[in-house]
């Protein structure tokens, strides 16, 4: 199965309100596995930044200034996502966004099944935080390179914890050295806990042993016929 991660970086909270995209990150799974295929653009908003939202990811008017349209990477964008299902963390935020986006362009919304994050944590830790942040915390993924929001960087990270989320990463199981170590491997585990059979036949003092608490067994089944 095909799913994109993705995460936008916009000027603000409300695309009826004329807040616009900035930065989209997609990164690509099939069948719960990175493929290392991603997709990342910056654009240029044709607005200001507002000081609250560049707080948030870091991007100035200067650094965007030269940056593309929204319109003009949408064909990149939608054939690196194409049918796939998308993995999106609060996803009516980033899906209302894009959408905005693509009627702008002249472009139908997102048909695309999806997978909300946020949906999915708090159904599984009711009443816990199901931040980005929070989560990375609670399954010990590292997430020090997150001074500020980043798109490619946060669909790298939910891409992790959704496979966790998800029951995906099985990372206790070391099957890989257990299998080194059937291969013959010096020092393997196979190896290490090797040991000499015990004998199974029982030796007489086990048998008149049995033989007396048989005689305590009264009109035992295996006697009647």
């Amino acid at each position: 199965m095909r799913e994109i991660v993705l995460d936008t970086e916009t000027t603000g909270l409300d695309p009826l309100a004329g807040h616009r995209v900035v930065e989209v990150g997609c990164l690509e799974l099939v069948n719960a596995v990175a493929t290392g295929k991603t997709f990342q653009a910056y654009f240029n908003p044709e607005i200001l930044m507002p000081s609250g939202a560049q707080d948030v990811h870091g991007l100035t008017d200067e650094f965007l200034a030269d940056k593309p349209l929204f319109g003009e990477k949408v064909d990149e964008l939608l054939a690196f996502i194409g049918d796939a299902q998308l993995v999106v963390h609060n996803a009516q935020f980033d899906m209302g966004f894009l959408n905005a986006e693509l009627e702008r362009a002249g472009r139908p919304a997102l048909t695309n099944s999806y997978i909300d994050t946020v949906s999915m944590a708090r159904r599984k830790f009711p009443g816990q935080r199901a931040s980005l942040d929070a989560l990375c915390e609670r399954f010990g993924i590292d997430n020090s390179g997150r001074t500020r929001h980043g798109a490619l960087l946060d669909a790298e990270l939910l891409a992790e914890v959704y496979l966790e989320l998800s029951g995906g990463r099985q990372r206790d199981l070391a099957l890989a050295p257990e299998a080194g170590g059937r291969a013959g491997g010096a020092g393997s585990a196979s190896a290490a806990s090797a040991r000499s059979a015990r004998a199974h036949t029982a030796s007489a003092a086990e048998r008149a042993a049995h033989e007396e608490f048989l005689k305590k067994i009264s009109e035992p089944l295996w006697l009647k016929g």
